[in-house]
């Protein structure tokens, strides 16, 4: 086989949670401009629509969805959905997340907590049970499509800032959840994890850049953040058959903590 075809999503479809902005469709549209079709889901149908118009001009189909993460209900429709406008989801990336601030540990609201969760975990949960057995089902012939589950989750997830406690604690729970689905949907769909360390994402717009820039020289061994761009190799390769043989992995995509 050759590179070309290894990394080709020709006929597949991807499902993209937080699909309209940022990491999200910088992955939407590179596995669009690889051949695959994309369903694009935020919690803004507007601004899904803008991404999804952006793959339709790449030559693909898209269909945008609005989508809550924290909501098992909209899971179910999303799945749904997808899968009635397409026939067959191949890929399904868990982008979708949220780490709101605060001012203390103590401050932190039973509501905002349930909300981190919901976002960080519950949804991936349920939308990875919906769409792993989707894959999972044998076809008329007996024969199982299969599939590739991408959740996305954090460098808090090990090293959680103190304005990341509530967020660590869900995206390490993503790295156990991957771990699970791995073995659960194995051996025909594979489950795989980014962890990416810090883009710089529209997110980083609300940053002190300039103090960001001190620290990232000190903290990285690339002495910087990561442009959005740079999330699309390892998407690629989680997504396609280039990854073959890759299941139950954690990928850091971080700038090489010091």
């Amino acid at each position: 086989m050759s590179t070309t075809d290894l990394f080709s999503l020709e006929g597949r479809t991807a499902i993209i949670t937080g699909g309209s902005r940022g990491l999200g469709r910088e992955m939407a549209l590179a596995f669009a401009e690889h051949g695959a079709d994309i369903v694009v889901a935020s919690r803004k149908i507007e601004n899904c629509e803008v991404v999804a118009n952006e793959v339709r001009a790449l030559g693909r189909r898209a269909l945008a969805i609005g989508y809550h993460a924290a909501s098992w209900d909209d899971a179910g429709r999303l799945a749904e959905t997808a899968i009635a406008e397409f026939g067959h989801i191949d890929i399904l990336v868990n982008n979708a997340g949220m780490s709101p601030l605060y001012s203390s540990l103590v401050d932190v609201s039973e509501e905002l907590y349930d909300k981190v969760l919901g976002v960080n975990l519950k949804g991936p949960f349920r939308l990875s049970a919906l769409i792993g057995a989707h894959m999972t089902t044998p076809r008329d012939d007996g024969s199982v499509r299969g599939g590739s589950i991408i959740n996305v989750s954090s460098i808090a997830s090990t090293r959680p800032s103190p304005n990341e406690v509530v967020y660590g604690a869900a995206k390490a729970a993503v790295n156990n959840l991957t771990m699970g689905l791995a073995r659960t949907f194995a051996p025909h769909v594979r489950v795989n994890c980014l962890v990416p360390g810090p883009f710089l994402t529209d997110i980083s717009k609300a940053w002190d850049m300039e103090q960001f820039q001190i620290r990232a020289r000190a903290a990285y061994m690339l002495q910087r953040g990561g442009e959005p761009h740079e999330i699309v190799g390892a998407a690629l390769y989680l997504a396609s058959d280039a990854s073959s043989y890759t299941t139950g992995t954690l990928l850091p995509i971080d700038g090489g903590p010091r």
